[in-house]
């Protein structure tokens, strides 16, 4: 893969997520919630690893919006967890603080892709 910072960011959420998911399923022995994160925060950096390797801007673009849509969904699910007290406020701030970070990087790329492509 090409050195990108969303590439980079995003594979070290993923890392962040798939331990958080061992962690809580085991702790706390919850699956449906805890696999519901782990899918949604894991698609993230493998629709940017698509986007990397897209065929064309509009495949980069359409990748990019997959994967913000599925970053998107894990700030649902850890805005969720925190709801129900499944989560302390640390765990819920050390999840969606990177989260939101990736969100806004995403956005921006596909913003600026798309204002070039016009």
């Amino acid at each position: 893969m090409s050195e990108s910072i969303i590439g980079k960011k995003s594979f070290e959420f993923a890392i962040h997520i798939v331990n958080f998911y061992k962690r809580f399923s085991s702790e706390k022995k919850e699956f449906i919630l805890s696999k519901q994160i782990l899918r949604s925060g894991t698609s993230i950096g493998a629709n940017v690893r698509e986007a990397l390797n897209a065929q064309s801007k509009m495949d980069f673009i359409h990748k990019l919006s997959i994967s913000q849509k599925e970053c998107d969904e894990t700030i649902y699910w850890i805005e969720l967890l925190f709801a129900t007290d499944y989560i302390s406020r640390e765990e819920f701030e050390n999840l969606k603080k990177p989260a939101m970070e990736i969100l806004k990087i995403l956005r921006s790329i596909i913003i600026t892709t798309k204002s070039k492509n016009s």
